[in-house]
C-alpha cells in the first residue's frame, strides 16, 4: 500500500524538496515490505521471453526487478500516481534497463493492447479498484491465452497487526475506516479467499489458489522515521481527519509509544499477513 502522494513534505522530510520526501517515501516503502517482496518474486517466476504487466507499480521496483529477469521480453509498469512513475523511470534509466516502460494508466480501464503479455503482477497494487471485476477482466483481455496472474494482497485486517494497532493507537473504541461492500477501495478487499476467488473466476480467470505469507512489516529504523512514514498512509489519515482539532495531539502521542513499543534491533516492525494469489487466464 503505498503512502498517498503529498503537494508537500510532512514530519521529518519537512524543509526538503517534494522530490526528496517522494524518493524518501519509496525508500521506505520498498522497505516496509522487503521480507514480503522475496515470496513475491519467487512466486512471480519471472521467464527471460516473458511480457509482463506491472499493475500498481508505483516507483517499480517490482516492475524493475522484472525486467531485469525479462533478458529477452518486455515489463510495462501501470500506475495512476504520475510523480511515482517519474521515480520509476530515472531508477530504470540509471540501472540501464531498456526492456521496460512505465505508463500513467487506471489499470481499470486503460486499453491495453489485447493478448499482449504472458504476466500479470501486482504487489499491494490492486486492492482499490472501484469494480474489481471490470478492472480484473480489463487486465484479463491483455494477457495471452493460458497468461498467468501473480499478486500480493493483504489479508483481513484483524489478522494484519499493523492496522489494528495504528487504529487503536489513533481512534480507540471507533469503528475502522469505511470498507465499501461488495469489495474495492480499501487495503483488505481480497482479503478474504471466497471473495477473491469469486472476482477471479467472474473475470475470466482460472487456477485460482492463495497462498499464506507471514512476515513482518517494517516502517523504519526508528520511532520519528516510523511515525513520519505512517502518518502518511490512507486509513491514517481517515482517522485522524474524524478527530476534533484538540484530540489530535493526544492522538499523536499514542501513536509514537506504539511505534515505541515495536521498535526491535531490526526497525519498527509490526505482525502482518498477505496472500499470493495465482490464476492463469
Amino acid at each position: 500500500m503505498y503512502p498517498v502522494p503529498q503537494d508537500e513534505p510532512r514530519g521529518v522530510n519537512a524543509g526538503q524538496p517534494a522530490g526528496d520526501a517522494r524518493v524518501r517515501r519509496r525508500e521506505l516503502f520498498d522497505q516496509e515490505i522487503r521480507r514480503h517482496d522475496e515470496h513475491f518474486r519467487a512466486a512471480t517466476a519471472v521467464r527471460p521471453a516473458d511480457g509482463v504487466l506491472d499493475v500498481g507499480c508505483g516507483a517499480g521496483q517490482s516492475t524493475r526487478a522484472a525486467a531485469h529477469a525479462a533478458t529477452a521480453g518486455h515489463v510495462l509498469g501501470v500506475d495512476v500516481s504520475e510523480p511515482l512513475l517519474a521515480e520509476a523511470r530515472r531508477l530504470a534509466a540509471a540501472e540501464g534497463l531498456r526492456n521496460v516502460g512505465f505508463r500513467q494508466a487506471d489499470a481499470q480501464t486503460h486499453r491495453f493492447p489485447a493478448a499482449a503479455f504472458d504476466l500479470c503482477i501486482s504487489r499491494f497494487g490492486v486492492m482499490f479498484f472501484a469494480d474489481p471485476v471490470a478492472a480484473f477482466t480489463n487486465l484479463g483481455r491483455a494477457l495471452r491465452p493460458g497468461g498467468r496472474l501473480v499478486l500480493l494482497v493483504w489479508q483481513d485486517e484483524g489478522r494484519n497487526e499493523w492496522s489494528i494497532a495504528i487504529h487503536d493507537a489513533l481512534a480507540p473504541g471507533t469503528p475502522p475506516p469505511d470498507r465499501p461492500a461488495g469489495g474495492g477501495r480499501h487495503a483488505f478487499s481480497l482479503g478474504d479467499p471466497a471473495t477473491t476467488e469469486g472476482i477471479l473466476t467472474a473475470s475470466g480467470f482460472a487456477d485460482v489458489s492463495l497462498t499464506g505469507v507471514h512476515e513482518p512489516v517494517c516502517y523504519g529504523p526508528d520511532v520519528e522515521t516510523a511515525s513520519d512514514f505512517v502518518l502518511e498512509l490512507r486509513d491514517t489519515q481517515a482517522l485522524l481527519a474524524r478527530l476534533d482539532e484538540a484530540q489530535v495531539p493526544a492522538a499523536l502521542g499514542r501513536l509514537r509509544d506504539t511505534l515505541a513499543a515495536h521498535t526491535t534491533a531490526d526497525g519498527v516492525l509490526f505482525d502482518s499477513r498477505a496472500w499470493i494469489v495465482t490464476a492463469r487466464r
